[in-house]
C-alpha cells in the first residue's frame, strides 16, 4: 500500500499575515484512509530543487466539521512553509500520509469533564480540533484555554475562537496571554513562564477541576506550564504534550559513514519489518539511527521530522537493545512497552531486531 497519497487543495484562507489555512479533499477511493482524531496530523512531502522535504501540520477542524483543514505557519528560512504561504493555490495536490498521532483522549458522550488547553502561536491548531470536537461531542463538558502569541494581529483563529465561544455559552472561555503588548489585566502580558502559571491559579485557574490538560507549543514553555500542572497536582497521565520544532531538518538523507564503520562483521545486524515485509542488514555500531539505516537499505521507513518531535516513525523493538538520543513525542507507557523513535534510536546491542507494524 502506497504510504502518501494526493490530496486535492480546495481553499486558502489567509489567517494572519504570516499563516494560511488549507481544507483538502481525499480522492474517492482514499477517504476512509483519511478519517481523524482530534488533535492529530498530516506529514506532507515535496521536492524542492531535487531533494525531498516533509513536513508535519496538525488539523485544525472537528471530528463533525465535514472537512479536512491544516493551518500553516510561515517559518523564516522554512522551504516548505513559504512554498505553502507563498504558491499553493487551490486545485493543486500535495502527497500526505494519512492522519497520526495520539494527542487526544477518548471522549465519552455522558461525561461532564473540565478540559485545560495550553497553546502558543501555531500551536493552537491541534487544541482547535480538540476543542471543537470536545463541545460538540460532550455536551455537558467545559473547556478553557490559555492562547499565547506575541501581538493581537498573530493570533491565528481568534474569530473563530469568538464565535466558539458564543456558539457555546457558559462551556467555553479563553484567555489570551500577550508577550508585546499590554492589555487591561497585567497578568495577561508577558511570556507564559511559572511565575505567570502562579498567577494564573491564583486567580483564573483550579487546577483540582480539571481533568485533563493539552499543552502545544515551543518546549520551554510547554516545560514550565508542566510542572506548574503537576506542582498544583496533576498527575502526567491528565497532562497531554504536542511539541511543534520549527527548525526540523525535514529531509531523508542518511548520514555520512565511513566505510571502516560498516565492514562485515564489524557492524550490528538490524531486522526490520515494514508494511510485512521483513528485510536484514548490517548497519553501523555508531552514527547511524535505526531510521537512517533503514532508508539506506531501500525500505520506505516513515518519517517526518527526524528530531524526536512527531512520532511519525515509532517502531517496537522486538529483541535487542537500543538507545534513543532525544524523546518528545512518546509517553511513558510506550517506552515501558518497547516503543521507540527510529529516528533517534540507536543500537546498544549486536543485534536488534524492530517492526513498524505494531
Amino acid at each position: 500500500m502506497a504510504r502518501f497519497h494526493p490530496l486535492k487543495v480546495t481553499e486558502i484562507r489567509r489567517e494572519t499575515r504570516d499563516a494560511v489555512v488549507v481544507t483538502l479533499v481525499p480522492r474517492d477511493e482514499d477517504r476512509a484512509l483519511f478519517d481523524f482524531i482530534q488533535g492529530q496530523y498530516l506529514t506532507f512531502r515535496r521536492d524542492f530543487d531535487g531533494e525531498e522535504v516533509r513536513r508535519s501540520y496538525s488539523i485544525c477542524a472537528g471530528l463533525d466539521d465535514g472537512w479536512l483543514k491544516v493551518g500553516i505557519k510561515r517559518v523564516d528560512g522554512g522551504a516548505f512553509s513559504t512554498w505553502a504561504n507563498e504558491n499553493l493555490a487551490p486545485g493543486d495536490e500535495i502527497d500526505a500520509m494519512p492522519p497520526m498521532g495520539r494527542f487526544h483522549t477518548e471522549l465519552d458522550p455522558t461525561a461532564a469533564r473540565h478540559y485545560l488547553g495550553f497553546a502558543g502561536g501555531s500551536g493552537i491548531t491541534p487544541v482547535l480540533s480538540i476543542i471543537r470536537t470536545v463541545l460538540a461531542r460532550e455536551p455537558k463538558s467545559q473547556f478553557t484555554l490559555v492562547y499565547a502569541n506575541r501581538q493581537i494581529s498573530s493570533i491565528m483563529f481568534r474569530e473563530e475562537l469568538e464565535d466558539i465561544k458564543n456558539t457555546y455559552l457558559g462551556r467555553f472561555s479563553v484567555i489570551h496571554v500577550l508577550e508585546q503588548e499590554g492589555q487591561e489585566i497585567d497578568l495577561f502580558t508577558g511570556r507564559i513562564d511559572a511565575e505567570k502559571m502562579e498567577g494564573l491559579f491564583a486567580h483564573w485557574l483550579d487546577a483540582s477541576a480539571i481533568d485533563t490538560a493539552f499543552i502545544c507549543g515551543p518546549e520551554p514553555m510547554m516545560l514550565a506550564i508542566a510542572a506548574a500542572l503537576r506542582a498544583h497536582g496533576m498527575t502526567d497521565d491528565q497532562i497531554k504534550f504536542e511539541l511543534f520544532a520549527s527548525s526540523q531538518p525535514g529531509r531523508a538523507k542518511a548520514r555520512a559513514v565511513s566505510q571502516a564503520a560498516v565492514t562485515p562483521g564489524s557492524g550490528v545486524m538490524a531486522t526490520v519489518t515494514l508494511d510485512g515485509t521483513t528485510r536484514s542488514f548490517e548497519m553501523a555500531r555508531d552514527g547511524q539511527s535505526i531510521l537512517e539505516a533503514a532508508i539506506a537499505a531501500k525500505m520506505d521507513a516513515p518519517y517526518s521530522c527526524k528530531a524526536g518531535v512527531c512520532s511519525t516513525c515509532r517502531c517496537k523493538v522486538l529483541k535487542g537493545e537500543v538507545e534513543m538520543a532525544v524523546n518528545h513525542a512518546l509517553e511513558d507507557y510506550e517506552v515501558r512497552a518497547g516503543y521507540v523513535l527510529s529516528c533517534q534510536a540507536h543500537p546498544v546491542s549486536d543485534d536488534v531486531i524492530v517492526t513498524y507494524d505494531e
